[in-house]
């Protein structure tokens, strides 16, 4: 699958997170997908290779090699929990949050950065 440039630092991450132990995803939101789709996109990466690891979606969740990561279909970011999912850091690559004025957003949801 195709991933669009503004996606691609949440794959790099993503990717980055699966094989080192200093990057903990703990949540993801993308308005624009739902959750089997992001498996999908995970999985059948164009850049990266097919994953060889193990992929599934519980309910809104998807569980990448039997780690938890919450995943949020919110439009607006200020909607998303952050704190309740242990998140410090927020990548935001959505590509439409690109001011820092729409950025802080996350942090009314309990993101610290």
């Amino acid at each position: 699958s195709s991933v669009p440039e503004a996606d691609r630092p949440r794959q790099q991450l993503t990717a980055h997170s699966i094989e080192h132990d200093d990057v903990n995803i703990v949540a993801v939101n993308d308005p624009f997908i739902e959750p089997h789709y992001a498996a999908y996109m995970l999985k059948y990466d164009s850049t990266h290779g097919q994953f060889k690891g193990k992929i599934e979606v519980k309910g809104n969740d998807l569980v990448v090699n039997g780690k938890t990561v919450r995943f949020y279909m919110e439009r607006d970011p200020g909607n998303i929990p952050w704190a309740e999912t242990g998140a410090y850091y927020v990548v935001e690559s959505t590509g439409v949050f690109t001011t820092t004025e729409k950025a802080k957003a996350h942090l009314k949801g309990g993101a610290k950065k």
